[in-house]
C-alpha cells in the first residue's frame, strides 16, 4: 500500500494528512462500486474509497445519480443502505455522500 503524505494549511496551521494513492482499487471498493452501479443505473458518478487503510471496515461513498432526483437526503442514503444491506454486516462504518447530477 502506498501512501501519501500532504500539507494542509488551515487558520494559520499546518497539518499533516495521509491519503492513499489509489492506482488501483482494493477488493472491497470494486464490489461495493459494481453494486451500486447495479443498483443505480442512472448514476454518473460512483467513487468508493476504503478509509480504514486497506481491511474494508470502513468506506467512504460519494454517488451522482437521477434516482435521488427529489428525495430528501436521509431517503438517498437509505437507499444505499438497502443496496448495501449485505456488505455493512461486516463494517465498522460508511460515510455517504450523495447528490443528483447539475444540469
Amino acid at each position: 500500500m502506498s501512501w501519501v503524505i500532504r500539507l494542509l494549511r488551515k487558520s494559520g496551521i499546518l497539518l499533516l494528512s495521509r491519503t492513499r494513492n489509489f492506482a488501483s482499487g482494493t477488493d472491497g471498493e470494486i464490489k461495493i462500486t459494481q453494486i451500486l452501479k447495479e443498483k443505480f443505473p442512472l448514476a454518473s458518478s460512483v467513487k468508493v474509497v476504503d478509509i480504514s487503510g486497506g481491511c474494508g471496515a470502513m468506506y467512504e461513498i460519494h454517488i451522482e445519480s437521477e434516482e435521488f432526483k427529489e428525495k430528501k437526503i436521509v431517503q438517498q442514503h437509505q437507499m444505499i443502505n438497502q443496496a448495501l444491506e449485505n456488505e455493512i454486516k461486516d463494517m465498522h462504518g460508511l460515510r455517504i455522500f450523495t447528490s443528483v447530477p447539475k444540469r
